[in-house]
Order: C-alpha cells, then sequence, then structure tokens
C-alpha cells in the first residue's frame, strides 16, 4: 500500500477529528466512510440536498422551538 501525505486547512483537520466515530479511527478509515456515504447517494437526492442548503443559508428554515411554539406545544 502507497502512502501519501495531504495538506488540510486546521479547520478541515478538526472537522474531521469530529466525525470519528471512535477515537482511534483513523482519518483514512473517516475520508473513506464518507466518500462511500457521498457514493450511494443517487442524483435526485444530491439535487434535494443542495437545495436545502441553499434555503438554510438564505434563512428559510424554522427551529424545533418555534414549531412547538407555533403548535402550541
Amino acid at each position: 500500500m502507497a502512502v501519501s501525505t495531504i495538506q488540510v486547512k486546521e479547520e478541515t483537520k478538526k472537522r474531521l477529528q469530529s466525525m470519528k466515530l471512535h477515537p482511534r479511527e483513523t482519518y483514512e478509515e473517516v475520508i473513506e466512510r464518507l466518500i462511500e456515504d457521498l457514493s450511494e447517494l443517487d442524483e435526485k437526492t444530491m439535487v434535494e440536498i443542495e437545495e436545502s442548503r441553499k434555503e438554510i443559508e438564505s434563512g428559510k428554515f424554522v427551529t424545533h422551538e418555534q414549531l412547538k411554539k407555533d403548535l402550541g406545544l
């Protein structure tokens, strides 16, 4: 197996760290899992995810707290 070194921003490294399922999981395992998850998504799902991200970024969402209040819970 060939091994390569890659450069990532400190923020990216922190995000990868937070995605570990257990402390001893390697970054390689995290990246492989992410790639596998992405490859399982079909085109329709990817479009829907992107649309949702845009809605969130533009403020078109309701928090759980607001929804509970609206429903009188």
